[in-house]
């Protein structure tokens, strides 16, 4: 068992999502950095897919009611061990009764807090992320409150770790050849043409200028402040599915990316698409952040989506290998 100490509004349970449900209605909801939860689990030898919590409002605290592994990854949120600092992107064992706090980060939004064996949710369509909008999965449908008691999995076998913690190079720095920095300040978001963009000329207003995200965002998507762009002709369209990365542009003329909790429908015109492994990045991107979107290839995308594929399992690999010698020298 895990205790929530502190929580602030909308830190949830969540996984790699629940897709397949699209048609009846649901969203496929799940981590919005997918990477860090992958990581994070395959750092402590969990299933890639276990579920975690999701931290976007600061600061929170739990205390371990267990001897337990445990990753803290995705933003830096300054975590403590009993008012330790640790190091984030690192796996550590918490003894019984210890409280692990994280505080605001920096720069990024969101931390994820992986445990050995994940968390024991129970699951609904195949999954034990929460649907906020549908009120369901994850802990009760909600988010996770001051008091609240989370189940955690067993741990077959307690990882070996360490004295100082087993810790990975974070991504952006790892992957930093197929995922670019943000100059001055801009972040680049690589994304494909979609269905309506003719309808926006050559779709340059939309690739050449930088967009801020606005405080109207959320889970379900990202609405994107900037000169509004409109199409060249009145058009009527039916509703038609969408799923995340896609990018709507609705009469006002400012785009919404949709994001985790994306709606499953919409019938708005479609200027582009984000990239599947440009996600993460966007899901870390905090409001008021500037952003630009960078036309790609489904070549590319599959590169950077081989590329991330590697850095996992190679996590996964040397993880395990630390911890197999680990237990035969003790």
């Amino acid at each position: 068992m895990i205790e929530i100490l502190e929580s602030g509004p909308f830190n949830t349970v969540q996984d790699l999502g629940r897709p397949g449900y699209r048609d009846i209605g649901v969203s496929a909801s799940g981590a919005m950095d997918p990477v860090a939860v992958r990581i994070g689990n395959s750092l402590i030898g969990n299933d890639e897919n276990a579920a975690v919590i999701e931290v976007q409002t600061f600061p929170f605290s739990l205390r371990f009611e267990r001897r337990t592994v445990f990753a803290v990854t995705g933003a830096d949120g300054h975590p403590h061990l009993d008012g330790s600092k640790l190091i984030p992107w690192c796996a550590y064992m918490a003894e019984l009764g210890q409280i692990l706090e994280l505080k605001q980060p920096p720069l990024l939004a969101r931390a994820y807090i992986s445990v050995g064996g994940g968390l024991d949710i129970p699951v609904v369509m195949g999954s034990r992320s929460t649907s906020l909008r549908g009120g369901f999965g994850g802990n009760a449908g909600r988010p996770l409150a001051k008091g609240d008691r989370i189940a955690v999995g067993e741990d077959l076998e307690i990882a070996m770790l360490p004295a100082t913690g087993l810790a990975v190079v974070e991504p952006a720095v790892a992957l930093r050849e197929v995922f670019p920095a943000p100059v001055d300040g801009v972040l680049p978001i690589r994304a494909l043409p979609a269905g309506e963009h003719g309808l926006f000329g050559d779709g340059e207003a939309f690739w050449s200028q930088t967009w801020r995200i606005s405080s109207r965002s959320d889970r379900t998507g990202y609405r994107l402040s900037g000169e509004p762009i409109t199409p060249t002709a009145a058009i009527e369209m039916r509703s038609h599915g969408v799923v995340p990365g896609v990018i709507q542009v609705p009469p006002g003329g400012e785009p919404i990316v949709q994001m985790s909790d994306a709606n499953t429908a919409g019938g708005y015109p479609k200027v582009a698409g984000v990239i599947e492994c440009d996600l993460w990045r966007l899901g870390q991107a905090r409001i008021g952040a500037r952003l630009k979107f960078v036309r790609s290839t489904h070549a590319e995308a599959r590169a950077v989506e081989q590329a991330v594929a590697r850095y996992v399992e190679d996590i996964r690999l040397t993880s395990g290998m630390v911890k197999r010698t680990l237990k035969a020298m003790a």
